[in-house]
């Protein structure tokens, strides 16, 4: 009972939360549940979706590839995110691949579904623009950093970003785990100047590390860097 769309919780961090009963319990029926290992891709940039899925554990890396071949990280999905519902509604191939940052568990619920309480449900339909709304004005303000901003501010807000929105371990440190390359793909910028800018910020006690866990030790002094301060 606990993986029916009905019964689940997670739904509310998501735009199924708007939908009926009766419309859960269709979407339900149909669903798959998967679970996808650390490293494996959820679907790949410029593939056919039939479907969007719906992460009820783990996180996920949504990326795009330039023109040089470089990934540029857009997006750290994680539990309650829905992914692959921009493909769907635009009837367009994925401009995003998705990558497990860990081990997942996600839902995937077929495209007709989805199409058909967009057709009949007004608030779902409400919800799913603003969720894609919201989605823009992050990458608004992604484009901004990245031409105002040094490397330095968009590696402490990055961290700070990760810090907010993800559990951290029973020892403080953050819980969704990056590797180095992860984070400088986020940041837009070359893995050894990530590299050096976390040595700087380690030195400076501003943030410590194990491994390529990462704990902020001063919350003030990451905050003015963001800052330019």
């Amino acid at each position: 009972m606990g993986n029916r769309c009905e019964n689940c919780i997670v739904r509310q961090l998501n735009s199924l939360k708007v939908l009926r009963k009766e419309e859960l319990k269709a979407i339900s029926d149909h669903k798959v549940t998967r679970s996808i290992k650390k490293g494996e891709s959820l679907f790949s940039e410029g593939e056919k979706l039939n479907g969007i899925f719906c992460v009820r554990s783990g996180v996920s890396k949504l990326s795009k590839i330039s023109e040089n071949g470089k990934g540029q990280i857009v997006k750290i999905a994680s539990k309650g995110e829905m992914i692959g519902q921009r493909s769907i509604i635009s009837e367009e191939q994925t401009n995003l691949s998705a990558v497990a940052l860990d081990d997942m568990e996600v839902c995937f619920i077929p495209k007709n579904h989805l199409i058909d309480n967009i057709s009949k449900n007004v608030e779902f339909t409400k919800a799913l623009l603003k969720h894609m709304a919201n989605d823009l004005k992050y990458a608004d303000i992604v484009i901004v950093n990245m031409a105002q901003k040094t490397v330095k501010q968009r590696v402490a807000e990055t961290i700070s970003y990760l810090d907010t929105n993800f559990d951290k371990d029973k020892d403080g440190y953050i819980g969704v785990i990056l590797t180095r390359e992860d984070i400088a793909n986020v940041v837009g910028t070359a893995k050894e100047a990530c590299i050096r800018t976390l040595t700087s910020l380690k030195k400076d006690k501003i943030i410590s590390t194990q491994g390529k866990r990462i704990r902020i030790e001063d919350e003030k002094a990451l905050y003015n860097i963001i800052q330019g301060i």
